[in-house]
């Protein structure tokens, strides 16, 4: 495990953030959202630092929230489930209200929590072999940031999150309107990277107040009151005490990940 959850490095005027644990497939823990959160600080700060690229070290992007440390936490009811979706939601929405761009830059796996940033970001890239998905279902989870309807339209979110299937392609992503290139594997940190020189090539108060006014029109269509009544229902769903969902957690605890999702696979 490394001791440095997050990396970042400047070059030029690009900011590039790491997600830094791959024996992990990069999940985010708390250690490694506290760091993200002070990493966009200091290059929201940083006059150089014109446009963000985020991508994973390792073989992913990312496999999403860290599932091991919410169960250690043993949270439970709907307060202690509020503090850790909203703590969950400011997280992937920093790169939606990042007064720069942001530019993700996927690979291998870029899933849950990790689709809803690269949704969140605003240019994403993702190399072929890419696989995304949000499985939150399947679980008996909620969507912490429900993004899809707006990174594509009704019938394309709801194949993703109605489904929970986590082996979508790249292309499949790139049909649907979330993806801005689909590049060879091996090339998405260069072709995010040559994306995000285009955007610093430009006037940097025009690009942010065109940013702004982008995300204006969404908002104006009430996306942030959507997202909090989306929210809304993801702590509902963390927090039922039903006697399917405690069948679940038992199996998933005594048993695995992969017993309990074949036992409700079976109740279908």
């Amino acid at each position: 495990m490394t001791d440095t959850p997050v990396t970042t490095r400047i070059e030029g005027r690009i900011g590039v953030l790491t997600f830094n644990r791959p024996t992990v497939m990069n999940a985010f823990n708390s250690d490694l959202i506290a760091a993200t959160h002070a990493a966009m600080d200091a290059f929201q700060a940083d006059p150089q630092v014109l446009v963000i690229v985020v991508h994973g070290a390792g073989r992913c992007f990312s496999a999403g929230f860290d599932m091991k440390e919410s169960a250690a936490k043993g949270i439970t009811g709907e307060a202690q489930w509020r503090k850790a979706l909203t703590t969950d939601f400011d997280f992937i929405m920093q790169f939606w209200d990042s007064p720069k761009p942001t530019i993700a830059a996927a690979h291998g796996f870029c899933i849950a929590g990790a689709m809803e940033i690269l949704m969140a970001c605003d240019l994403a890239v993702a190399e072929e072999s890419t696989r995304f998905g949000e499985p939150e279902v399947r679980f008996g989870s909620g969507i912490v940031a429900l993004l899809a309807p707006y990174a594509t339209h009704a019938k394309f979110a709801k194949e993703l999150l109605l489904t929970g299937d986590d082996r979508i392609s790249a292309a499949r992503c790139a049909e649907m309107g979330m993806l801005n290139r689909v590049v060879p594997d091996g090339t998405g940190l260069e072709a995010a990277m040559k994306l995000a020189q285009k955007v610093a090539s430009a006037s940097a108060p025009s690009v942010q107040k065109t940013k702004a006014a982008i995300n204006r029109s969404y908002e104006l269509a009430r996306m942030r009151e959507a997202l909090a009544e989306a929210l809304e229902a993801a702590i509902g769903i963390e927090s039922d005490l039903s006697p399917e969902r405690a069948e679940f957690n038992r199996i998933r605890k005594d048993e695995g990940l992969k017993a309990a999702l074949e036992w409700r696979e079976k109740q279908a």
